[in-house]
């Protein structure tokens, strides 16, 4: 028997998760296809890393009415400490300098994957399919057909249209025939959580290196979690350390900012690239979030333009569903990714060109970033423009990120 939905959204990690919760006060039927457990530890969405909520991000969760679960289980930042070792330039951020409460907020995984489970749990119109996964697909004129093994058994389920939220190894996206382009970096990103025997006062540290940016986001506890970029080459060496011996070549990339390190959780290591879908839309589907996007980690913007996804088409499709238009109208997801290009550029050319730029080790080129940073620091508009941007409240901004309701 085939079930129909209106919306059946594919991956209920972060990001497909969020989607829904946009989505329930909207009437509509949706669908969450998972393929591990809500709550689960094996959830790839929800482990032990930590990501920096920009003030953006705040503004959505606030307007979807999550951040009362989350406010308690988040430290926010009120300065960004940029520095490029060995060198002499230094940028500084402050909130007040912006007029708002924090520049952004450090949660855990586990935290926001909690909160957006008991949040889904509240709704009726969300029917929770997982663990499931997806094996075909087929876009109708009228709707979308989509195999997918639950219990081990098959089930189709039909639906006027397709998110897809399943991250970077999408398999609806592999299924829709959209080809997504790679860059590598030749990086790899070593994350842990750190604990320094110095108050880090809410201060966040962005430290470029020679091997790649090192990042410390302020935790609880005077905790920290911690990016340490290395060349692709270091990295088995570097996971072969002992903690004693990683604290003190951390204690060597970072300085004494902080005091010493005194602990260090488990590291676990993640490859870097660079991939964006030319089309993020396909007959009655759309794609979101890591699906359809993976940047440089260097000012934590990738999760943040995966919620601006999100906030940007809850908005068109609620909108569409008042006007009782069809939710998987060719026009309607044209618009939505059109609205989506100028924000995309944007993160793409930031966080790939201060990727690039503080990896070169040419010196004519390590002077003008030291002068960069230098200049910035002097220059308030361009500081605002720099603020702006990592707070993703640059551009044309969707609703929810405006303080609007939906």
């Amino acid at each position: 028997m085939s079930k129909d939905y209106d919306i059946v959204i594919v991956g209920g990690g972060m990001v497909g998760a969020s989607m829904a919760c946009a989505l329930a006060h909207g009437e509509l039927r949706i669908a969450v296809v998972e393929a591990h457990p809500l709550r689960s530890h094996n959830q790839p969405s929800f482990d032990a890393r930590a990501i920096a909520l920009a003030e953006g991000s705040r503004r959505i969760f606030q307007g979807l009415g999550l951040w009362p679960g989350l406010a308690d289980g988040v430290t926010p930042i009120e300065r960004i400490h940029i520095s490029d070792r060995g060198h002499f330039g230094i940028t500084h951020l402050d909130c007040r300098e912006e007029g708002v409460p924090a520049l952004g907020y450090v949660v855990e995984n586990r935290v926001l994957g909690q909160a957006l489970a008991s949040a889904l749990a509240r709704y009726a119109n969300i029917h929770l399919l997982c663990p499931a996964r997806l094996h075909d697909l087929k876009p109708a004129e009228s709707h979308i057909r989509l195999h997918i093994e639950q219990q081990g058994e098959r089930r189709e389920i039909r639906a006027r249209l397709l998110i897809a939220a399943d991250g970077a190894n999408s398999r609806a996206r592999e299924l829709l025939g959209l080809q997504a382009r790679h860059w590598e970096y030749g990086q790899t990103a070593v994350i842990s959580t750190v604990q320094a025997e110095a108050d880090h006062r809410r201060i966040a540290y962005e430290r470029f290196t020679d091997s790649g940016p090192l990042a410390l986001l302020p935790l609880s506890d005077k905790r920290c979690s911690l990016v340490y970029t290395v060349r692709d080459q270091q990295v088995d060496e570097l996971l072969g350390l002992d903690d004693e011996t990683f604290l003190q070549r951390l204690q060597q990339r970072f300085g004494y900012r902080l005091g010493r390190f005194l602990r260090t959780a488990p590291c676990h290591a993640y490859p870097l690239r660079l991939m964006r879908l030319p089309q993020v839309v396909a007959p009655r589907a759309v794609v979101i979030g890591n699906a359809a996007h993976a940047l440089h980690p260097v000012a934590g913007q990738g999760f943040n333009l995966g919620i601006r996804d999100v906030a940007m088409l809850a908005e068109r499709l609620l909108d569409a569903h008042r006007q009782g238009r069809d939710l998987g109208e060719p026009a309607l997801l044209q618009d939505y990714q059109d609205s989506r290009r100028a924000d995309y550029r944007r993160a793409f050319a930031f966080t790939d060109g201060l990727a690039r730029l503080f990896s070169n080790p040419l010196p004519p080129l390590r002077l003008a970033r030291s002068q960069g940073l230098l200049l910035t620091d002097l220059l308030p508009p361009v500081k605002h423009r720099l603020a702006r941007q990592a707070m993703g409240l640059a551009g044309r901004l969707p609703r929810l990120a405006r303080g609007l309701p939906l």
